[in-house]
């Protein structure tokens, strides 16, 4: 596909218009990424499915073999450790994206510099190649709980529906945070404790039914607790997602992928000047 005739985008295109002006150059731009990641290495892309694989078994190891950890009464000790990982993948999806996307100006100056290369569809390739690496991983989870219960839940037929907001959210912050990576050095340590903090504010490692109920608003403020909880229902449990709280997860992501767009272009002029 030829970008250089498109290199000058207005405003006013909607962000979803310029992803399909560039898909093959996004498409194009994963693939290299993932293959990037496991270059030169025995196992190559099969350490995606590997990694989740080794992660479930020291998850029941270490934080329900020793810790003796659960989800519920009844809840046996790989059980915890499938709806953490359930609960995990998302997540660091989601952070991951962010967090590459932060230094992926200064990472890429030489085609920042480059007047007629779309820069937008940077922070987009690590969105999307974090998904990629998610839904691997997902296939693991699925296996495991089919040991588990001997059998696949339907639902998981509704998986793309909790990945669309997810993944709007995810390139709508990248956008933002690699903007302001440019201008502001220490966005990386900045986002890495913030990420962190909003990680442990997000159940994951801890069922939401042990929250006390004074603060229980922070959970319910949180755009990530409901896409949380809506994976581990339709994976793990067969039930429909939260739709209610879905609707703030895909309120947020909408939010955050327009204004994103908005911000990252109305800055990215000045890019190649201050790099």
């Amino acid at each position: 596909m030829d970008y250089q005739s498109n290199a000058k985008i207005p405003l006013w295109r909607p962000a979803l218009a310029l992803l399909e002006e560039h898909r093959g150059l996004v498409r194009s731009m994963v693939r290299r990424d993932l293959s990037s990641r496991y270059k030169g290495s025995f196992f190559g892309l099969a350490w995606a499915v590997i990694t989740p694989a080794v992660m479930i078994i020291i998850f029941t190891l270490i934080f329900s073999g020793i810790f003796n950890a659960r989800f519920g009464a009844e809840g046996g000790h790989f059980s915890f450790a499938v709806y953490l990982f359930c609960g995990l993948l998302p997540w660091i999806a989601f952070s991951d994206g962010i967090q590459r996307a932060t230094t992926s100006m200064t990472d890429n100056v030489n085609l920042v510099k480059r007047v007629v290369f779309p820069v937008e569809a940077i922070p987009v390739n690590y969105a999307l190649s974090a998904v990629v690496q998610q839904l691997l991983g997902t296939a693991v989870l699925i296996l495991a709980a089919l040991i588990l219960e001997h059998s696949i839940r339907p639902t998981v037929l509704l998986l793309p529906l909790l990945i669309v907001p997810q993944l709007l959210a995810t390139i709508g912050l990248g956008w933002l945070m690699a903007s302001l990576g440019v201008f502001i050095r220490d966005m990386p340590q900045f986002n890495q404790l913030a990420l962190m903090a909003w990680m442990y504010l997000t159940p994951i490692f801890y069922p939401e039914n042990i929250i006390p109920e004074k603060y229980r608003w922070m959970v319910a403020f949180n755009p990530m607790a409901p896409l949380i909880r809506s994976y581990r229902r339709i994976l793990l449990e067969g039930r429909q997602p939260d739709w209610r709280g879905l609707a703030l997860t895909a309120s947020f992501g909408l939010v955050c992928f327009m204004f994103g767009y908005w911000w990252f272009e109305r800055t990215k002029k000045a890019f190649a000047d201050v790099l």
